[in-house]
């Protein structure tokens, strides 16, 4: 028996030699081997952890579904309206503690819109810096306050508020029923978050929307920047006294 201890290159060299001379110059093995092939142990590890885990199936959402603000309980009249905008529990979370009411008369030359309320806004809406810019657009316009029915999308001020969101809480049935009782001669809306609420595509440019149709009525309608913006941008004055004039045609 050969000591690997004291094994010399010549007895190795040696050893190999006579192997080579009884024929055996290769390592055999009765079955086939894939020299390529990726090592067993791991092929069977990815095949365990395959099997393992679960295949995870994805269902599409439900569509959000829209509220009925109004539910049984529409107001069928201007002054019915105001009541229940004051009183209604479901307009917001706060109760009807601090709302603005609308003001004016059916029937107006103008319905003037807002988002919400300024801050500041207890007694009567638009009482504040931005209500003062109107009283002066309004002078510019020849137009008397009282021909115009001032109205808000929201029952106070609401910071931040979004649209589309607003509109999926079920505010643009809302103020498109509000627009139907009020039935101005034409409807101003100031600010990009009214586009969603009044069924417009907020993508669209606002001097894309014409008109607002409500269950067989139809009215003229603009759309302007928010008269915070205007306030904030004098340029932006100057772009809305352009549209105004094209829209009146004065």
């Amino acid at each position: 028996m050969v000591n690997q201890d004291t094994l010399t290159a010549r007895d190795f060299d040696a050893l190999v030699s006579w192997w080579r001379d009884a024929g055996v110059d290769c390592d055999f093995v009765d079955d086939a081997t894939d020299w390529l092939a990726e090592p067993a142990v791991a092929e069977t590890t990815e095949k365990s952890v395959a099997k393992a885990k679960p295949k995870l199936e994805y269902a599409e959402p439900p569509p959000p579904q829209k509220i009925d603000l109004f539910a049984a309980n529409r107001p069928a009249d201007l002054a019915s309206f105001r009541e229940w905008w004051m009183s209604e529990p479901s307009l917001d979370a706060i109760g009807p503690r601090g709302r603005v009411a609308p003001r004016g008369n059916a029937g107006a030359k103008l319905m003037l819109i807002v988002v919400d309320p300024e801050q500041g806004d207890t007694e009567k809406l638009l009482s504040q810096t931005q209500g003062r810019l109107v009283s002066r657009m309004l002078a510019a316009m020849q137009i008397a306050e009282d021909d115009v029915y001032f109205a808000s999308a929201l029952p106070r001020h609401t910071p931040m508020a979004e649209g589309a969101a607003l509109a999926q809480e079920g505010f643009s049935e809302v103020l498109q029923y509000h627009i139907k009782l009020a039935s101005p001669q034409r409807v101003l809306a100031f600010g990009a978050n009214l586009l969603p609420l009044l069924g417009h595509d907020a993508a669209q440019e606002p001097a894309s929307l014409e008109k607002i149709n409500q269950e067989g009525f139809s009215v003229a309608a603009m759309a302007a920047d928010g008269l915070d913006s205007m306030m904030a941008m004098p340029q932006l004055k100057a772009r809305f006294w352009r549209r105004w004039l094209e829209w009146t045609g004065t």
